[in-house]
């Protein structure tokens, strides 16, 4: 299988319906033509599908690596975490369904993420000029990425926050910051701490000079999308941004189901429960907001309508036009779904919680299309910060992952299918 993508390096045309940059060609280029040349390859050898494809597989193999490298410097100070842990964990994340699949294809994703994790990577260790120049080079893969420039410069900003936070709390002889995640008030008086912060010019200036490469990198991303008349190239009619805030919810959904051994047991039900119990006036109100933002911001695109390639066409189908009133009817799994995804990010700093959050929103938000290549990002990052699981569920974790897999690599080579006015095989897909 290969789509309008696969022609664009050889032939040098470029499809028109492409919308991302051609981060991935100039990458396939560099590669491609001096190995050709070392090797003595042919135009057709050089020019080949399986050779195109194989740019993938060096990524996937690049991404494992990384995934352990970053287990162990955000896991650094669990010492009960043995190397075992680690390398399972990195391979069932390398095996991410979503993010596996299009190994084998010629797509973006494995690049992006090959160099939105490594430019995460660069920012934990303190090298953020190496850190920015990788952000750009995942911005040539997709151009959303430049959000996780964001997050790298906000990590450092956190960090920073978190530092004075803690002298605050010292000075008025007060609780932990990890006790302070639970009202509102605490909430508030966080925001308020934020707001001060960063309206100091003192504070302002040794936050810049930390971040100054993420700034510049921001700013040329924003003269680009001037002079480019918006983010997307290529199709845009397809690619208009919206506020689709239940993108959200299904972000959250998605979650659950691929961290069901971290997100869906038995104790963080019954914790959630008590919970719901010790809030009702706070949880009667996220639900209130929540339907209002699913009547009033939900979008269907028409690739999602018309597309049956994919699992998103199912799942629309399936679930929510059954009727009307089921996607209301999913609020109280959304609600649940949110809590344990922020029950389990507990560790972090409210300052961290937050800078994700709005990256998070960032770049699900405005997306009119639901489609899961979208959350592959997110979700990695949100994995790679929270606790290890016991061995029994890690390996629970591998083992759906590549049933998952299994079956969708088995959908896609066996149940092929024609659509009525197209001479072409269509295949299954994410």
């Amino acid at each position: 299988f290969h789509g309008p993508m696969t022609l664009c390096v050889c032939p040098l045309q470029w499809d028109p319906m492409i919308t991302t940059l051609p981060g991935l060609y100039l990458l396939s280029v560099g590669v491609v033509k001096p190995a050709a040349w070392l090797l003595g390859w042919t135009g057709s050898v050089v020019c080949s599908v399986g050779m195109l494809r194989f740019i993938n597989l060096l990524f996937s193999a690049g991404n494992f690596y990384l995934l352990y490298l970053l287990l162990f410097k955000i896991h650094q100070k669990n010492k009960a975490v043995s190397g075992f842990q680690r390398i399972l964990s990195a391979l069932t994340l390398a095996m991410f369904p979503t993010l596996y699949f299009f190994t084998f294809l010629y797509y973006t994703d494995p690049g992006s993420v090959f160099f939105t994790l490594f430019s995460y990577l660069m920012c934990l260790y303190g090298n953020h000029k190496t850190s920015a120049l990788l952000g750009f080079c995942g911005f040539m893969f997709r151009q959303t990425n430049i959000v996780w420039t964001v997050f790298c410069a906000g990590n450092v900003v956190a960090e920073k926050l978190n530092e004075a936070w803690k002298i605050e709390l010292q000075k008025k002889r007060d609780e932990k910051i990890s006790s302070r995640k639970g009202s509102f008030s605490d909430l508030t008086r966080v925001l308020k701490f934020l707001v001060e912060y960063l309206l100091s010019p003192k504070n302002l200036v040794t936050v810049t000079a930390l971040t100054w490469p993420y700034i510049i990198l921001v700013s040329l991303f924003f003269v680009f999308v001037f002079v480019n008349g918006g983010i997307v190239v290529g199709d845009r009619s397809s690619h208009e941004a919206c506020l689709h805030f239940p993108q959200l919810f299904y972000f959250l959904s998605f979650t659950v189901f691929f961290s069901f051994p971290h997100l869906l047991t038995p104790s963080k039900i019954r914790k959630f429960l008590l919970s719901l119990r010790k809030h009702p006036v706070q949880y009667s109100l996220i639900t209130v907001i929540s339907l209002f933002l699913i009547w009033k911001f939900t979008y269907v695109h028409k690739y999602l309508l018309a597309d049956n390639r994919h699992y998103t066409f199912y799942v629309w189908r399936k679930v929510f036009q059954r009727h009307e009133l089921v996607k209301y009817l999913l609020v109280p799994f959304y609600i649940f779904a949110g809590w344990s995804f922020a029950d389990t990010l507990k560790s972090k700093s409210i300052f961290w919680i937050l800078m994700y959050f709005v990256c998070l929103l960032a770049v699900t938000v405005p997306q009119k299309l639901l489609e899961f290549r979208y959350f592959i990002v997110p979700f990695l990052i949100y994995r790679l910060n929270i606790p290890y699981l016991s061995l029994y569920r890690q390996l629970l974790e591998l083992a759906f992952y590549i049933l998952v897999n299994a079956v969708t690599f088995y959908l896609f080579l066996n149940r092929t299918f024609q659509w009525e006015n197209s001479d072409e095989v269509q295949r299954f897909m994410w």
